[in-house]
């Protein structure tokens, strides 16, 4: 497992380059937190290190956004499923062909959807501290 700190905005991108290290051949990510934590925020820096250029935004309603790397030309998945209310929806959206596709996928509320998830994915934890600071917790799948 890695930790990152994260002590204040002005630190989110080099938190994001340290995730980005930590990614390894891993492409599903699945981030757990409060509502409030941060996810979003970080997901956007991790795009942002990664070379995406357009504004990335939570797709709370749109559930996946889709992003290209200008610098790779890789594609980046985001997905949101806090409005999910039953997997008929996810199944619905062809969720197999993002997961397994190859392309990197960010997940949040994955809660949500777990039985859906790939083995192999990676789950992220972000805890909000007392302080402020925030705590990413990356544990590398079983």
């Amino acid at each position: 497992m890695k930790e990152i700190k994260i002590q204040s905005l002005e630190q989110i991108h080099e938190a994001a380059r340290q995730f980005i290290e930590a990614m390894g051949e891993n492409t599903v990510f699945a981030f757990y937190g409060k509502m409030g934590a941060g996810k979003t925020t970080f997901i956007k820096a991790v795009c942002e290190e990664l070379g995406v250029t357009d504004t990335v935004t939570s797709p709370t309603f749109a559930i996946v956004n889709e992003y290209r790397s200008d610098t790779t030309g890789e594609l980046i998945y985001h997905f949101d499923f806090y409005r999910i209310k039953k997997l008929e929806e996810v199944y619905d959206m062809g969720y197999e062909d993002y997961f397994y596709c190859g392309a990197v996928c960010f997940i949040e509320w994955p809660e949500l959807i777990e039985e859906l998830l790939p083995g192999d994915a990676v789950k992220v934890t972000i805890e909000e501290r007392e302080s402020g600071e925030r705590l990413i917790c990356v544990k590398d799948p079983e």
